[in-house]
C-alpha cells in the first residue's frame, strides 16, 4: 500500500471581505503504511480539509503531501491512486449497485471480465451479493454507505480517506459499520485514513488517533495514550464522555505533604493531598498555580474506594443511568463534577454524599499553556 506523508501543511480560504481565513495550520503528520489512522476534532477544526487536501479535491496553500515519498501537490486527483468514501453516499440513483461499484473502473477502461471479479469480491466481502441488481432507493442508509465503501475496496487503491462515514446512520447501525471498518481494514492490509468527530468511533477504529484544534493538531498517539496522558487541556476535555473534570488552584508543600488548595476561603473549597509520586514530580511546581485533572471514573463515592484516597462532598443534581453504570453530575460549591458510577451506586437528585477523588490518576496542567504537566499512574 503506501506511507502518506504531510509537511508544514496550511490550507488559507478567503473570507467575506477578503480576509484570510488559515483552516489548516502547518500540520505535519505521517501515516504509516497499512495504518489506521483517524483525524478527530469538533467540528471546523480541518479535519475534513485535511482529507481533502490528500485525496486533490482541494488546492494546498502551503507545505506539501507526499505517498511513497512522491510529492502530490501538481498531481491531479483522479491520478493520486486514493479512493475516497463520503458522509453522503455520493451513488448514482439511476444505476444500481453493481452499476455504481463498477463505474470507476469503467472510467478507467478495465476490461469487463476484470470489473465483474472486483466487483463480486467486493460485494462478497461487504455481504452486498444479494444486492448488486437494486437500486439505492431500495436500501438502508447501512446497505447505501456499505455500497459507497465498496466503490472504493474495487479501486484497489494505495490510499483509502473516509469522511465521516458514518454520521448519517443511526447508533445501532453505527456500531455495527464500525466492526465492518475494522475488519476491512484488517483483512485488505490497507492504509487508512478516518474523519471523524466522533471520540467512539476514534477510541475503537485507529491505530492512532490525530486530535485537531483549530487547523492544528493537538496530539498523536495510539487511543489508550491520548486518553490516559493527554498532552494538554483541550485533549483531556475533548476525549472523554462524560468529559475529564477540571479544578483550578494551586501547589503547596509543607512538612506533612504536597496539596493541591483552590484559591478560596470557602469551607467547600478543594484541599486534596497528591499522591507520593505526583508530589515528587511536581516538586517544582510548588507555590504555582496549576489545574488539576480527574477522569469521571476516577471519582466515586467514598465507600466504594480505599481510605487512602481523598474526599469532598457533594450533591446530586443529575442521575444518568447507562444500564452497566450510572453517570452522576454533582454540585460542590461552584463546582460540577461528572462521576462514572456502578450501577449499584443507588442515589436520588438532591442527596448528598462524600465523593472520593482518586489522586494516584490525576491530572496537572500549566493553566497558562495548556500543558500538560506530567502524567501520574501510581497504581502497582
Amino acid at each position: 500500500m503506501a506511507r502518506v506523508g504531510l509537511e508544514k501543511l496550511s490550507k488559507v480560504f478567503k473570507g467575506t471581505r477578503g480576509e484570510p481565513i488559515h483552516a489548516i495550520k502547518d500540520v505535519t503528520l505521517t501515516v504509516e503504511d497499512k495504518e489506521f489512522l483517524v483525524l478527530v476534532g469538533p467540528s471546523g477544526c480541518g479535519k475534513s480539509t485535511t482529507l481533502r487536501l490528500i485525496a486533490g479535491l482541494e488546492e494546498v496553500s502551503g507545505g506539501t503531501i507526499s505517498i511513497d515519498g512522491n510529492v502530490m501537490n501538481p498531481i491531479p486527483a483522479w491520478n493520486r491512486d486514493i479512493a475516497m468514501v463520503f458522509q453522503n453516499y455520493a451513488l448514482y440513483p439511476h444505476m444500481t449497485v453493481g452499476e455504481n461499484m463498477a463505474f470507476g473502473l469503467k472510467l478507467r477502461k478495465f476490461p469487463g471480465p476484470e470489473i465483474e471479479k472486483r466487483v463480486r469480491e467486493a460485494a462478497k466481502m461487504l455481504g452486498l451479493l444479494p444486492y448488486l441488481d437494486r437500486y439505492p432507493k431500495a436500501l438502508s442508509g447501512g446497505e447505501r454507505q456499505r455500497v459507497a465503501v465498496g466503490r472504493a475496496i474495487v479501486r484497489q487503491p494505495k490510499v483509502f480517506l473516509f469522511d465521516e462515514p458514518l454520521s448519517h446512520l443511526d447508533a445501532p447501525l453505527r456500531t455495527q459499520l464500525r466492526g465492518e471498518i475494522s475488519r476491512l481494514h484488517r483483512r485488505l492490509g490497507a492504509t487508512m485514513i478516518y474523519v471523524t468527530h466522533d471520540q467512539v468511533e476514534a477510541m475503537t477504529l485507529g491505530d492512532r488517533i490525530a486530535v485537531m484544534k483549530e487547523g492544528a493538531i493537538q496530539q498523536v498517539a495510539d487511543p489508550m495514550q491520548v486518553y490516559d496522558q493527554p498532552a494538554n487541556l483541550f485533549v483531556a476535555g475533548f476525549i472523554g464522555s462524560p468529559p475529564m473534570n477540571f479544578f483550578k488552584g494551586t501547589i503547596l508543600c509543607n512538612d506533612t505533604g504536597a496539596y493541591f488548595v483552590e484559591p478560596t476561603s470557602n469551607a467547600q473549597a478543594l484541599h486534596v493531598r497528591l499522591h507520593e509520586q505526583a508530589a515528587r514530580r511536581l516538586e517544582s511546581c510548588a507555590g504555582k498555580d496549576v489545574i488539576l485533572g480527574l477522569r469521571p471514573e476516577h471519582v466515586s463515592n467514598h465507600q466504594m474506594q480505599p481510605q487512602r484516597e481523598t474526599t469532598l462532598t457533594a450533591t446530586v443534581e443529575v442521575i444518568e443511568p447507562m444500564g452497566g453504570e450510572t453517570c452522576v453530575y454533582f454540585v460542590s460549591g461552584a463546582r460540577r463534577i461528572a462521576a462514572r458510577l456502578t450501577a449499584a451506586a443507588k442515589m436520588e437528585v438532591n442527596q448528598k454524599v462524600t465523593l472520593a477523588l482518586d489522586m494516584s490518576k490525576a491530572h496537572f496542567f500549566d493553566p497558562a499553556s495548556g500543558l500538560a504537566l506530567t502524567y501520574i499512574d501510581c497504581q502497582k
